[in-house]
């Protein structure tokens, strides 16, 4: 190769490379430009300017849009104290409460959320009073709340007490949920909002059996405590078949499952020894060595404390007894209300403090009589206005730690006993109402809050406690109607 032609090659590859740099140049300032709107309004001089309201932007012309409608203004916040139309709400609730399906009896009052005035009173024979059935748990929920406040939490420990083999005892501290372990599926609800989160003995086991190896104990005896509560375990007052059939069990302050057996067969017999047993079969898994079976005992006050799991907070707890109607969680928190307020942890102790805290809360028994916390006896008695009163109490501004009450009322038609009910209701009804329900054999009720047509907030109560055992369907669906009728009605003004 000559020397002009290594010039030319030469020039040729300066060329080349001055034009690849150039075009990486100008690739570089364009990316810059398109990312920082350098180039936002290149070519636009006869751009129309940017549009504010996107409704006024014109569609394609093959795009066929219909005209954009004016949405419908929010509701008007509820009107809490209005005057009630009382000759409206009988017009409402007529041909429903005089329902022959509902039986001889039937009682109910309705009354403004807030404020005084004339309310609507129906009795259709008798008595004003009847069997309340599971609108027991409304008061129940609301006593309890008032006596421990909604962030109480209720505790399950373990002490290691001395001896030549150290002695666990595992201290039950009336937790109503406690499971048997952490993926116990016996709380699931379908219809249930929300599940709060619960306790359970093998995570208890496992934090006991860290605590007694780092205390350098491997080999352990057992024994459980559940002297919390006193009294008798099963009440009374209630029918003597309810426990041998499995209706519900014997109340205690140590239980897991709420009682229920762990082989899936109804309930246990001794819920505190079955407890135990479950416990002693995580500890040993856990790696500590059990000797013997699990006996009663009280602990000891000087015992060490080893492990414990808490509850969920009783607002929660409140709100699912509530939603699901719990009986097993309401007959414990009738015993709580007791130790909360007299120290004593028995059903009579938790109706003795029903009766005070009412009382105190200028809320008047009105000849209502309550035996137990979840509604199952049939001796129980309760005025509407009771109900009435205890809602109202609930709602109260200056009473906030009693909120749950009212969050966990069921929503008719849509969440927890009341999700498959109300479907054949006036149809303004479902949405509009929050009650709880109550059913036994021949006893239909329902105790919760309403907002009318005009958006004030009504409170009330419907009992029957007469139904004839073959119109029990349809009576249960006149007292819904009943109820969706003061959601679909203009009662106040």
């Amino acid at each position: 190769m000559t020397v002009a032609e290594r010039d030319v090659d030469h020039v040729r590859g300066a060329v080349v490379g001055w034009v690849s740099a150039a075009l990486a140049l100008v690739l570089v300032l364009a990316v810059a430009g398109w990312q920082l709107g350098w180039l936002d309004g290149l070519g636009d001089d006869d751009a129309a300017p940017p549009v504010d309201d996107p409704a006024a932007v014109a569609p394609p012309p093959e795009v066929d849009v219909a005209p954009v409608k004016k949405p419908r203004a929010v509701a008007p916040v509820a009107d809490l104290s209005p005057t009630l139309d009382v000759p409206a709400v009988e017009a409402a609730l007529k041909r429903f409460l005089r329902d022959k399906d509902l039986g001889p009896h039937v009682v109910a009052a309705v009354e403004p959320l807030r404020g005084g005035g004339r309310g609507y009173e129906f009795a259709s024979s008798g008595a004003d009073i009847a069997t309340p059935a599971s609108t027991t748990k409304v008061v129940t929920s609301t006593v309890a709340l008032s006596l421990l406040g909604p962030d109480h939490r209720f505790t399950t420990r373990t002490v290691l007490e001395k001896g030549a083999t150290p002695r666990v005892v595992l201290v039950g501290g009336g937790d109503p949920f406690l499971l048997s372990n952490p993926q116990a599926k016996w709380g699931t609800n379908t219809e249930a909002t929300f599940a709060p989160k619960k306790a359970d003995v093998v995570t208890l086991a496992k934090a006991t059996a860290k605590a007694l190896r780092a205390q350098g104990v491997r080999r352990v005896r057992l024994a459980y405590d559940a002297s919390l509560f006193s009294g008798p375990a099963v009440n009374p007052h209630w029918p003597s078949d309810y426990v041998p059939t499995g209706v519900v069990p014997p109340i205690s302050a140590l239980w897991i499952d709420e009682g229920r057996d762990p082989q899936g067969y109804g309930f246990s017999a001794d819920p505190a020894l079955t407890a135990a047993q479950v416990f002693g079969t995580a500890l040993a898994k856990a790696g500590i060595t059990v000797d013997g079976a699990a006996t009663s005992t009280v602990a000891d006050a000087a015992a060490r404390d080893l492990a414990s799991v808490d509850s969920a907070p009783l607002a929660q707890i409140v709100q699912r007894l509530l939603e699901v109607s719990d009986n097993e969680a309401a007959e414990v928190l009738l015993r709580q209300a007791g130790l909360a307020h007299s120290g004593d942890g028995s059903s009579v102790g938790g109706q003795a403090a029903v009766k005070k805290v009412l009382a105190a809360g200028d809320v008047d028994m009105d000849g209502s009589v309550l035996y137990d916390g979840s509604g199952l006896s049939r001796e129980n008695l309760m005025s509407p206005h009771l109900l009435i009163d205890v809602l109202r109490w609930a709602s109260s501004d200056a009473r906030p730690e009693l909120r749950a009450v009212l969050t966990g009322l069921p929503v008719a038609g849509f969440t927890g006993s009341l999700a498959n009910r109300f479907d054949n209701a006036p149809a303004d009804g479902p949405g509009r109402v929050r009650a709880k329900t109550g059913t036994l054999t021949g006893v239909f009720s329902l105790a919760g809050i309403a907002v009318d047509l005009d958006g004030s907030v009504l409170v009330f109560a419907l009992i029957a406690d007469q139904v004839p055992p073959a119109r029990s369907g349809l009576a249960q669906i006149a007292l819904d109607d009943a109820a969706a009728a003061l959601g679909a009605c203009h009662c106040t003004r």
